[in-house]
């Protein structure tokens, strides 16, 4: 099984602590518990979401806001630079 650790309970992703494979289900764990399934295979310290997330949507990890949002992200899809735009060290926020 998949295991998935939520950092702060205000995140909307996962840090994957396995790889995982698209329609298994991935355990969460920290700060949030429960299953999800995953929409797609995805790597070893990659995200995935936990809730949903529309596009323009602040994405939330360690209770920080990371990124945004180029496109709706269901729960269980890999998040990372094909929906993200991140925003860290852009020096405009």
């Amino acid at each position: 099984m998949t295991r998935a650790i939520v950092l702060h309970p205000d995140d909307n992703v996962a840090t994957l602590i396995d790889a995982g494979s698209g329609g298994a289900s991935a355990e969460l764990t920290g700060e949030r518990g429960g299953m999800i399934e995953l929409r797609a295979d995805i790597p070893y310290g990659h995200k995935c979401a936990v809730s949903e997330i529309r596009t323009g949507d602040d994405v939330l990890k360690y209770g920080q806001v990371i990124g945004r949002a180029t496109a709706d992200i269901a729960v269980g899809d890999h998040v990372h630079i094909h929906n993200v735009e991140a925003l860290r060290a852009r020096g405009d926020r």
